[in-house]
């Protein structure tokens, strides 16, 4: 399998799970899998595929990605077709002679395709050894993208009882993967989920204040870069594009209110690289697969952090870095709140509770990454490190004084106002509806002067995040302080906090690869013209993580090329004569020599998540041994205790063979917990905590759940 990886995909190594997987596939056994935007999905069939006597068929939503996925597989020198409701009966009837003739290996076709009679009782008669449903979350009412017509999906196993079914998707909560496997009647015990965490990913929250000027001010470090802006309203869009086309950056509008013959037009032009920017509704994107788009930016911030994650999930998914920008205002939740509240259906309260997850995902003051991964049931025990919070470096003040004003005026304006009219009373804004309230009248109106409205509206999230203030979940959620705030203010504490931080777009884009700029896009410019000619998206003669590392270590023959990556058989006979003289007269002209590419090199460039080595749990295993408690180990080694069940963990997958009983927790407790794992399953702890109604803490749940697995 790994001499076809190379030969056809140009890659040396699998990514994680993905062995595993392949493996499942060609043993004829059904499979799930949940893996990340840009984590190697598509690759757990198509390679399987070659192996395979029969043909692959492959069912996705997604019509306008199938040409561009069909004609990737082709320029790896891999036989593939679709089958969609684009071509003409002629055209369908020569990939039906191609599969009779056993000419190609992997078939796409949309899932409406099973309701067509003439289609069915085709497929019926031919070999099929493998279906892959792609969007497999789309099978399921719960899911945020549920489409009808994947239900004609649950009838696969009674049409192919022989043929094995892998379900992949990159969005899917725990009671959504339940509802695919039940849909597709497929085996649960093949579950492979590698994580929600996209480590390339850069998450930042910006004041939507002077947005236009801050959103040229980043896209200032994306000159020539693929771009996607997501804003509320088609007329947003269309004002935003011609804004920025005034000021010289290649933008196009998208959205559904355009003909479906421009809508294709402006996203061509994306794929092909002769538009930078696209501006759109969340129309955009499901249909694109540009593996190199740089920039997500949230215009207005989504209704729903599923929606938020699908769509940051369109950069980065070449797994190079990228960055995600949100602006955000309060205001901006009274448009979707508008929509909301049209909609006189049972789903109005969900709708309501979603929208107030993104605002708090919004007014963090803690890793944003470790909030979302855990929204989705998985946990982050160290902070990120590639969020605007985790990247910040966080200075302390003295907020004793500020935190005593902010509390004294939630309290003297009763308990009942938001956070806007808080900072209003506190920096004595003439505001009519204070003076109505006669609020103008209390000793704390106007009692800041030394912080902005922003650093006021940080400090307040700082202290609902101390938990000194709650805040209602309403519509127009309001102000409380709580019980610890009360003995804050009575017992005269003190109270240190972080120091508000300001909006910084400066230099956001921090370039990876130590490579040659000015060959990446002299490289850029023979893969555009290669593409041209050929009539495929430049993507797929190579990826820019191809052409940085030809800028980066200068191959001089076939035999260093071909050790890029992304660099398979087929295309190193295609396009490698061409791309060898552009780099080759380049480094003469610039008197550089060749780098020998290296392991460790390689994964310098692409770092993959670090794995620690078993000496690391060498300590720990030596006190499981002796009967030590958990507290006494963390003790022992200045770890947290949710640390040491790590360690445990990694053992036990190293398969360590471990004594736990003496770690128990008792009987009763151990039970309720064990028996709660086995009603929601143990791949994430979050639906079995709310399950239980947080009565036993995180902890309590890792522990049972590493005693059950050994």
């Amino acid at each position: 399998m790994k001499k076809l990886l190379k030969k056809y995909f140009g890659y040396d190594e699998f990514r994680p799970l993905q062995k595993e997987i392949i493996d499942t596939v060609l043993t004829g056994e059904d499979s799930f899998v949940l893996m990340p935007t840009g984590g190697g999905k598509s690759l757990c069939y198509q390679l399987p595929a070659l192996k395979l006597r029969g043909i692959t068929l492959v069912i996705s939503p997604l019509i306008a990605l199938m040409k561009d996925q069909v004609d990737g597989l082709k320029a790896n020198g891999i036989e593939a077709e679709f089958i969609n409701s684009s071509l003409l009966p002629e055209e369908i009837e020569k990939v039906y002679k191609k599969i009779e003739g056993n000419e190609t290996k992997i078939i796409y076709i949309a899932p409406e395709r099973f309701g067509v009679s003439d289609f069915k009782e085709f497929i019926l008669k031919q070999k099929v050894d493998l279906i892959a449903v792609d969007e497999a979350h789309c099978i399921s009412e719960w899911g945020h993208d549920f489409r009808p017509e994947y239900r004609n999906l649950n009838s696969l196993k009674t049409l192919f009882p022989k043929t094995s079914i892998i379900a992949l998707t990159a969005t899917a909560t725990s009671q959504v993967k339940k509802d695919i496997i039940k849909q597709l009647n497929i085996a649960e015990n093949k579950s492979f989920i590698s994580g929600f965490n996209r480590e390339n990913l850069k998450l930042s929250i910006v004041k939507k204040k002077d947005s236009f000027f801050k959103l040229l001010n980043l896209l200032d470090s994306y000159g020539g870069e693929s771009v996607i802006i997501y804003c509320f309203s088609r007329k947003d869009t269309e004002r935003i594009a011609e804004n920025l086309r005034i000021k010289g950056y290649k933008a196009r509008a998208y959205h559904a209110g355009l003909e479906k013959n421009k809508r294709t037009t402006v996203q061509n032009q994306f794929i092909k690289d002769e538009v930078d920017i696209i501006v759109a509704t969340i129309a955009f994107g499901m249909g694109i697969d540009k593996p190199d788009v740089r920039l997500v930016v949230h215009y207005t911030f989504p209704k729903t952090l599923e929606g938020y994650y699908q769509e940051i999930g369109r950069a980065g998914r070449d797994g190079l870095p990228s960055e995600c920008v949100m602006f955000y205002t309060y205001a901006d939740a009274r448009k979707h709140e508008f929509f909301i509240y049209q909609n006189e259906t049972k789903e109005k309260e969900e709708q309501l509770k979603k929208l107030s997850e993104v605002i708090e995902y919004a007014e963090l003051e803690t890793c944003r990454k470790k909030y979302l991964l855990n929204y989705f049931g998985e946990e982050l025990n160290e902070n990120c490190g590639a969020c605007d919070i985790c990247l910040t470096k966080r200075e302390k003040f003295d907020a004793t004084v500020l935190a005593q004003k902010i509390l004294s005026a939630i309290i003297k304006t009763g308990n009942r106002f938001g956070k806007n009219y808080i900072t209003a009373v506190l920096l004595g804004k003439n505001i009519s509806r204070l003076k109505r309230n006669e609020h103008n009248q209390l000793s704390v109106f106007g009692i800041v002067k030394d912080y902005s409205e922003d650093d006021l509206e940080q400090i307040i999230n700082n202290l609902i995040s101390t938990g000194h203030i709650s805040k209602t979940q309403d519509q127009y959620p309001t102000l409380n302080i709580t019980s610890k705030g009360i003995l804050f203010l009575k017992n005269k504490e003190k109270m240190e906090l972080s120091k508000p931080i300001k909006d910084s777009l400066e230099n956001a884009h921090k370039k990876d690869f130590d490579h040659n700029l000015k060959l990446f896009n002299l490289l850029r410019e023979l893969r555009k013209k290669i593409a041209d000619q050929e009539n495929v998206p430049p993507f797929i003669i190579f990826g820019d993580a191809s052409l940085k590392e030809m800028s980066t270590y200068f191959p001089e023959d076939k035999a260093s090329f071909n050790k890029i990556i992304g660099v398979g058989a087929l295309k190193l006979k295609k396009y490698g004569d061409q791309f060898l003289k552009l780099i080759k007269k380049f480094s003469k002209e610039n008197n550089i020599s060749p780098i020998k590419i290296d392991r460790w090199k390689k994964e310098k460039l692409n770092p993959s998540p670090k794995i620690r080595k078993t000496e690391y749990y060498t300590k720990t295993k030596e006190l499981l041994d002796k009967k030590v408690s958990i507290d006494r180990i963390a003790r022992n080694q200045d770890s947290q205790e949710s640390t040491i069940i790590n360690h445990i963990e990694k053992l036990l997958d190293l398969k360590t063979e471990l004594d736990l009983d003496y770690l128990k927790l008792p009987s009763d407790k151990y039970k309720i917990i064990k028996s709660a794992f086995e009603e929601m399953g143990d791949q994430f702890l979050k639906p079995v905590f709310e399950h239980l109604e947080g009565k036993y803490n995180y902890d309590d749940l890792k522990l049972v759940r590493v005693i059950m697995k050994n």
